[in-house]
């Protein structure tokens, strides 16, 4: 093995390292209690995000599987542990495989209306989400355990969900006309690897977890908690990876 390719296997070992742990805190250190539904929210997505649109599919595979498999551990919840692993894995997978395979449009009004109809389903998933199951009194813990009682209460009215759609709406839709008419392929790719996920937690809850560990089934309860880290997680990603391109260029290849 050339020198060349070791530096570049010890880069790619120590990236997926890294990543594996910032995945792993992610998840653990910022949640959301929503008492409407009686479901926690974390933002785990978005560095399994990060990580598969950054550094590729394999990285962003082993990061998102065993660092959320990490942190289920820890917080308590080992018997979604070995379904977090396969699904996580797979989700962060997906986004590192279609980040890297854009398709090639005829035009650039194409991908201008893509990125405008991907920008409008995700402003509307989260605004619809956001009012129906986000809104009301949440509960904001922070730490590594995340503490007994919450950090922070707060109301957060419906009205809020709506403008953040529409402004994701507006941004996306304007970063297509003036940043680069492909912007919507990246959300893309992660509203088909967040979909993975989705179906997979809801399959796994309907039929695997009360048979194997005498868990009362919750699947159509969460369905609206793991919609929402999905956008969420799409949402914030965007602007973090477009920053660390642009600061570290050579990362695209």
């Amino acid at each position: 093995m050339s020198q060349q390719s070791q530096t570049s296997t010890a880069t790619q070992l120590t990236l997926t390292a890294i990543s594996t742990a910032l995945v792993s805190v992610a998840t653990m250190v910022f949640s959301i209690y929503v008492p409407k539904i009686e479901g926690f929210f974390n933002i785990g997505e978005t560095m399994i995000y990060v990580t598969a649109m950054l550094f590729g599919p394999l990285t962003g595979a082993f990061a998102g599987g065993v660092g959320s498999m990490i942190a289920d551990i820890l917080l308590g919840y080992p018997h979604f542990a070995p379904a977090t692993l396969a699904i996580k894995a797979c989700e962060g997978g997906v986004v590192g495989i279609l980040a890297r395979k854009t398709p090639k449009f005829s035009s650039k009004a194409l991908w201008r209306s893509f990125t405008f109809v991907v920008g409008l389903v995700s402003g509307a998933l989260l605004g619809s989400i956001g009012s129906l199951y986000y809104s009301g009194d949440v509960e904001l813990y922070l730490g590594i355990p995340p503490p007994s009682i919450p950090n922070l209460t707060f109301f957060v009215p419906s009205a809020f969900w709506y403008l953040l759609g529409a402004l994701v709406v507006f941004l996306v839709t304007a970063a297509g006309f003036v940043l680069e008419p492909e912007f919507g392929w990246q959300i893309f790719a992660m509203f088909i690897g967040g979909s993975v996920m989705v179906s997979g937690y809801f399959l796994y809850e309907q039929f695997l977890l009360f048979p194997l560990f005498n868990v009362p089934a919750v699947a159509i309860a969460e369905l609206p908690v793991n919609i929402g880290q999905m956008v969420v997680g799409m949402i914030i990603s965007l602007p973090i990876v477009r920053i660390v391109r642009r600061s570290l260029p050579e990362i695209k290849g």
